[in-house]
């Protein structure tokens, strides 16, 4: 009898410890589109990746040490971080700070949702991996109509503004691209350290980056350094990249992966309805038409990969900024 009272508080604690961390990915990876549409407006997209990544890196190898972590790379393990860092961080987030100067948060935060299908796309037909059953071509076309039905009223626009905007969100596109591919070759690089020290020096190395090229560009001499700028920088290094990174490897390590895979399709959906309560962005027919149509090409697509056994594949092995982030 004692025994089972054990165990039935030992589940509880746990179905609590999920729901809990499950709740931070998804309301803290949601949010920090949020954070980066406020932080931008007073620090430049480079000056401010690069000192959120930069602090965050250096946060995330000291805890590693603290818990007896080995730290020290070889050099292979050096060049993959850089290079996968870079991908991600700042081909990737950096382009997605940069491109909220242009766009509503939320807008995105959709545009982001699309990186799934690109992994389906290099990881099967360009790579030659797991084929796409037509569950998945079906969604990848659907998710990328819903991008064009997102963009439609920049794509017939002739304002000034509809036009920057067109831009940034072409550019973001690519971004995502470039986030998509620093996410494949993450997970499949045979690396000597864990995901924590992998991700620290991932940060510490494109935040590095990020920074110079922010100082090389004199970003320094546009920053305003007011309070909502700085909180917004250390809601993303904490909440963003250490809290939410945390609970997602504590979930990947308890919970089967296609569960936590949901965060790819629940996030967008987060930053969106944040936006639009806490920053007044407009939610108009096209916006929602597109997020509907977003998030069903990659629950789509995601289920598809995960059918065919390949349930890595929306496993994002080094999720540092998803996300924003």
């Amino acid at each position: 009898m004692h025994t089972a009272v054990e165990a039935d508080k030992s589940l509880s604690r746990h179905t609590l410890n999920v729901v809990t961390a499950f709740g931070l990915v998804y309301f803290f990876w949601g949010s920090t589109y949020i954070a980066i549409r406020i932080g931008v407006e007073h620090v430049p997209a480079a000056l401010m990746s690069g000192i959120r990544f930069l602090i965050a890196g250096l946060l995330m190898l000291g805890w590693c040490l603290l818990t007896g972590k080995a730290i020290r790379l070889k050099c292979a393990d050096a060049l993959r971080l850089l290079m996968i860092g870079t991908l991600l961080l700042t081909g990737g987030n950096a382009v997605l700070v940069w491109s909220e100067s242009y766009l509503p948060s939320g807008l995105a935060a959709l545009i982001v949702a699309v990186v799934p299908l690109w992994v389906a796309i290099i990881d099967g037909p360009v790579l030659g991996g797991d084929r796409l059953s037509s569950r998945g071509w079906t969604g990848l076309l659907l998710g990328f109509s819903g991008l064009a039905v997102l963009l439609w009223p920049k794509l017939t626009s002739t304002s000034a503004l509809e036009r920057r905007q067109l831009f940034a969100g072409a550019i973001l596109v690519l971004g995502s691209l470039s986030w998509a591919i620093g996410s494949i070759i993450s997970r499949r690089a045979q690396l000597s350290v864990g995901p924590f020290v992998a991700t620290g020096w991932e940060m510490t190395f494109a935040g590095t980056l990020n920074l110079g090229l922010g100082l090389l560009h004199g970003d320094h001499h546009h920053a305003d350094w007011s309070w909502p700028g700085l909180a917004a920088i250390a809601y993303l290094i904490t909440f963003g990249s250490l809290v939410g990174f945390t609970a997602y490897i504590w979930l990947l390590e308890h919970v089967p992966t296609p569960k936590v895979a949901t965060y790819a399709y629940v996030n967008p959906v987060v930053a969106v309805f944040l936006g639009w309560l806490i920053l007044h962005e407009r939610l108009d027919r096209f916006m929602l038409a597109g997020m509907i149509v977003i998030v069903a090409a990659v629950a789509l697509v995601t289920s598809s990969k995960l059918r065919s056994g390949a349930s890595q594949a929306v496993q994002t092995a080094s999720p540092c900024a998803q996300t924003g982030d």
